[in-house]
């Protein structure tokens, strides 16, 4: 069975600290060799709401895209996510598959996902853990975008923040 490298987004503003880390236990039991980025807080986009706390995973699996993503909803669903209309709202827990190996694709999910390109709290902790990694559509690794990303749009700082 061959191995694809994973990364996902980690965000969470509801008992952010907490759920935070319920996000690395729960991904080290169904993915392989998971590393994980400091912790940044950032204030809510999108909506008026709680700062979050966000980071980024990188992980080896043998699943399909489609399995990756059932389990991360699956997470999300055990550590209290409710899934609303609402695109924009506070969350326990939000992790999103940002990209499958280098695959660019629509379906079952947009990949590589396109906040990469526009939320420093997605590229920011990408472009610390796997700054030499190339983003898939722009050929650019992430320490470069994360260079050229314009850092007034989004406050964002990197936080104290012990895993175990």
């Amino acid at each position: 069975m061959s191995q694809h490298t994973i990364l996902i987004s980690i965000g969470s503003n509801i008992e952010r600290e907490h759920y935070t880390k319920q996000s690395l236990v729960a991904l080290k039991k169904h993915f392989s060799d998971v590393s994980v980025s400091s912790v940044y807080e950032s204030e809510a986009v999108g909506f008026n709401g709680s700062p979050f706390y966000n980071a980024a995973a990188r992980a080896t699996t043998s699943k399909s895209i489609e399995e990756v993503c059932a389990i991360l909803k699956a997470i999300e669903k055990d550590n209290g996510r409710v899934h609303t209309d609402k695109k924009f709202c506070a969350r326990t827990l939000d992790l999103d598959l940002l990209t499958y190996d280098s695959k660019v694709t629509t379906t079952p999910v947009v990949l590589p996902r396109e906040e990469i390109c526009y939320n420093a709290f997605v590229l920011w902790p990408l472009a610390e853990l796997v700054p030499n990694d190339i983003h898939p559509e722009t050929q650019e690794t992430y320490a470069k975008m994360w260079q050229n990303f314009d850092k007034q749009k989004q406050q964002l700082w990197p936080i104290d923040f012990t895993w175990s």
